[in-house]
């Protein structure tokens, strides 16, 4: 069976060395980068099934990567960040990043993110038949998980996508934080509110008419998310 690639973006070789060995050790075929510029090099040609990428590179930051990457890829994206300010973290997962991890990092979690990140992308839970939701003008094809909305294609990253399946899939019912985010996330992640918050917000963005009104994916205050059947006219 073939490895999966893992692109390792990180300018300090003490910090390369361990991540690359720990992936090596874990199964990963992997591939590394000093530099923005070297990082996309890199993505073209080896078409990793996963990324490491720290925030702070000589070049061009993470966040650049990240966004030139996304216009053309869903690949996962772990971004490394030194301060573990908020502000970094949810920058980065507006950007299109997938989960994040603070300098100084053990090997446990380093692992526990990217297993976590892996099952997330692998995992095609939520496959009821049929193969379409269809809500008002909003169709998910679950089949080829592609997104419609008044028949456009909007590009998802898959853990955009999973999110709006698992919410489809409760359509005109109030889902709890918590409940969403163990359910997308994992258990580890019941806590981390800033994860679903800017991931609804991106959800909006692509979904919405008017993102800062949304009709399809509503607000519960402090209690949670619903999707609704809007009816076509």
């Amino acid at each position: 069976m073939k490895k999966p690639i893992a692109l390792v973006v990180e300018d300090e070789s003490n910090i390369l060395r361990f991540v690359r060995a720990n992936l090596r050790a874990s199964g990963f075929e992997v591939v590394s980068a000093m530099t923005g510029a070297e990082a996309l090099v890199q993505f073209a040609a080896a078409d990793p099934n996963i990324i490491v990428l720290d925030i702070m590179l000589p070049d061009f930051d993470g966040f650049d990567v990240c966004r030139h990457i996304r216009q053309v890829s869903d690949v996962p994206i772990i971004m490394i960040t030194a301060k573990g300010e908020m502000q970094d973290i949810v920058e980065g997962l507006n950007v299109g990043a997938d989960d994040y991890l603070r300098k100084p990092f053990a090997v446990e979690e380093l692992l526990a993110r990217v297993n976590a990140v892996m099952r997330r992308i692998e995992n095609d839970f939520y496959q009821p038949s049929p193969d379409q939701i269809k809500l008002g003008s909003l169709v998910i094809d679950l089949a080829q998980r592609r997104v419609f909305i008044n028949g456009q294609t909007t590009h998802l990253t898959p853990t955009e996508f999973k999110l709006l399946t698992y919410l489809a899939n409760h359509v005109d019912k109030v889902v709890p934080h918590n409940q969403i985010l163990e359910a997308i996330w994992g258990d580890e992640y019941r806590e981390c509110t800033h994860y679903l918050r800017v991931s609804i917000g991106r959800l909006r963005q692509k979904i919405e008419a008017d993102p800062g009104n949304p009709e399809y994916i509503v607000t519960c205050s402090g209690v949670g998310y619903m999707i609704r059947n809007l009816q076509v006219s």
